[in-house]
């Protein structure tokens, strides 16, 4: 960990500050006066992992970043893996019942978004990251240790989680909401951008693949069914992301609900297994 965080810090250094830097000028973002809705405070890159990785393709990471992320990447996968185990096991779901959910024909989705987060001169305009919902499964964190801004909302307040050394920050995304049928909750949560430190930011997602078949699970859904047939939807992952891509930093409930009108008109089939 210590050694993703220097690499880390080093490539944006020397990679990526300068063209933050040239793009703040253009767009006139050191003097605004009102609040910026549009547009978040950070530089960022994407790292994909599984199916395939694109980790080679990357222009400007040295080959020891590329080797170090690699590397990082199989073991937050197999934390992530068996972090869905206990979600089972606390579920009362079978062992490896998440998993084999976010399999689809070909495997899960994963991949890196690595995010800094410059100092910034108007921080109560402009968010380092709008609040949001992650739209997969499950997010690994790996977060800077000196530098703060991550908050998430709960009881309707937003609460710091503060910077703590060789740590993973884990978050559940929109899937886990589902297939959970709102046992566990996805997480609504923001970076604020400060006025000094560089805050390195390293988010791991855990996702469905593309062709998953996202519905909850029967036997969580079948007393709520009898109860109240308040069930979330049941939809392929890769619909869902097309409708994210546009409402990501919106309420998560309207998603859903466009998911079940959806969801009336197209049969998804059985779950993929394989």
């Amino acid at each position: 960990m210590d050694t993703v965080e220097r690499l880390t810090k080093e490539h944006y250094q020397k990679c990526m500050e300068q063209r933050f830097k040239e793009l703040v000028a253009t767009k006139g973002l050191e003097g605004v006066q009102t609040e910026v809705n549009d547009l978040d405070w950070e530089s960022t890159f994407f790292l994909r992992h599984l199916p395939h990785s694109n980790i080679s393709e990357i222009p400007d990471l040295q080959d020891e970043y590329r080797k170090v992320m690699k590397e990082f990447a199989l073991r937050l996968e197999k934390l992530a893996e068996e972090l869905l185990d206990l979600l089972c096991e606390n579920l009362g779901l079978e062992k490896g019942y998440l998993k084999k959910a976010f399999h689809g024909s070909k495997g899960p989705n994963f991949g890196t978004k690595v995010s800094n987060y410059p100092p910034c001169p108007k921080p109560d305009l402009i968010k380092g990251l709008r609040a949001h919902t992650d739209a997969g499964g499950i997010i690994l964190l790996f977060q800077d240790d000196k530098v703060s801004g991550l908050q998430l909302l709960k009881d309707d307040q937003w609460i710091d989680v503060p910077p703590m050394r060789h740590s993973i920050v884990i978050n559940l995304g929109d899937q886990i909401e589902v297939i959970t049928n709102g046992k566990y909750k996805s997480v609504m949560h923001r970076v604020i951008a400060q006025t000094d430190g560089n805050r390195m930011s390293i988010a791991s997602f855990y996702n469905p693949g593309g062709d998953a078949v996202i519905y909850p699970a029967p036997t969580l859904a079948e007393k709520e069914a009898d109860e109240n047939n308040n069930l979330y939807p049941k939809f392929v992952f890769e619909d869902y992301m097309k409708l994210y891509a546009g409402l990501k930093f919106q309420a998560k409930e309207p998603r859903f609900e466009a998911m079940k009108a959806i969801e009336s008109n197209v049969n998804v089939g059985p779950i993929a297994t394989a």
